[in-house]
């Protein structure tokens, strides 16, 4: 299925073939999405199909409210606009419109069976003479057939965003792929990153629960932030600790994987520490954290009851990870790291002795950051 941009792009020149004079098209497409409310797409005679992403909030600005498209969405009607009768009063849509060279303009909602808000399109022509009766007939026509095109995309775009914001994007493809039996797994060889934040429980005996989710949700993407600057990926939050991993789909790129794991560290080292400048000019107690890292094969898998599954990943790896970041509060350094990470990074790193890892009956070798 082509998307939705070159669906639009194929069908609007097709239009133009038929001698229906269109200018510009734009369709508006509501979303559940965790930071956008909407995508737009922009057709324009002669030019590429843009995608415009608009964030939470546009429906509350003077660009929306007032607009053809809030006119025909809340309504749902179709609205029409000559543009010899548009003056200063109008809504400055309109008035770009007018401005650009166009002379008549349309708008109308999709019919779709999804709930929620309708998608919306406006047409605008540049013709000296507007739409004939007939023009604007027909692109009511075509709308409703859009409709179904359409309503494909919206469903894809839901499950899409659901599975990513839920479980990230290369595991949520994987389920969205088909990966949802109970069983299922796959053993992949990574670099495993666990972090946790330093008495948590404690702040939230301290602190009241609004600030107990700021914090954590401040941390959390700064967390995300450092690892998706290098790569990385989250896999689960687990209260305030996150679960990452970075992929190496061969032994010969640990070098390379272990060095971004390494730079994501100190990202979120450099982040946290100006975090915490913040924090203490506005009174707050700063924000400690500890980092385990480890290399190792890890099993990613379906597991649960046979109608209620989490896509998680397992192995004694996952558990080595969490218990390095336990040694680092014992060890009093951000970083903890083991034996098998530092074998194959580049990056010199300092050795803290042999220490015991709770689980793991013999002695492990622990390694930090360099001086």
């Amino acid at each position: 299925m082509p998307t939705p941009a070159l669906f639009i792009e194929r069908l609007m020149n097709k239009v133009l073939q038929a001698g229906i004079p269109l200018w510009r098209v734009y369709i508006g497409l509501q979303l559940i999405h965790p930071q956008l409310t909407a995508m737009g797409y922009m057709w324009r005679r002669g030019e590429k199909v843009q995608a415009i992403a608009r964030a939470y909030g546009i429906q509350f600005t003077p660009s929306y409210i007032g607009s053809p498209m809030q006119e025909a969405r809340e309504q749902g009607r179709a609205v029409r606009y000559r543009m010899k009768d548009v003056g200063e009063d109008h809504h400055v849509t309109l008035r770009d419109v007018k401005a650009d060279g166009g002379t008549d303009y349309f708008a109308t909602p999709m019919r779709i069976r999804r709930d929620g808000p309708v998608p919306v399109v406006t047409f605008a022509t540049d013709s000296r003479t507007g739409f004939s009766d007939d023009d604007i007939a027909d692109l009511a026509r075509l709308v409703d057939m859009m409709g179904a095109v359409i309503e494909m995309h919206v469903e894809r775009s839901v499950a899409e965003t659901v599975a990513n914001t839920y479980l990230g994007p290369q595991i949520g493809q994987r389920v969205l792929n088909g990966a949802i039996r109970r069983g299922e797994g796959e053993e992949i060889r990574a670099v495993l990153w666990f972090s946790d934040l330093r008495d948590f429980t404690g702040m939230n005996e301290r602190l009241a629960p609004s600030e107990v989710l700021e914090l954590l949700n401040n941390y959390l993407q700064l967390v995300g932030d450092a690892l998706g600057a290098h790569g990385g990926e989250i896999l689960k939050f687990i209260g305030d600790g996150v679960m990452g991993y970075f992929p190496a789909e061969d032994a010969l790129f640990l070098p390379m994987v272990t060095g971004a794991a390494l730079n994501a560290a100190r990202r979120l080292i450099g982040d946290i520490e100006a975090a915490n400048e913040a924090r203490a000019a506005g009174g707050s107690e700063p924000l400690r954290f500890g980092i385990g890292l480890h290399v190792g094969p890890v099993t990613f898998g379906n597991v649960g009851t046979e109608d209620r599954l989490d896509f998680t990943v397992i192995g004694s790896a996952v558990n080595r990870a969490a218990r390095l970041e336990s040694l680092t509060k014992e060890l009093g350094v951000p970083v903890c790291a083991s034996a098998e990470f530092n074998d194959v990074c580049l990056t010199a790193m300092r050795p803290l002795g042999k220490h015991v890892l709770r689980g793991i009956p013999e002695p492990v070798e622990i390694f930090t950051l360099p001086d």
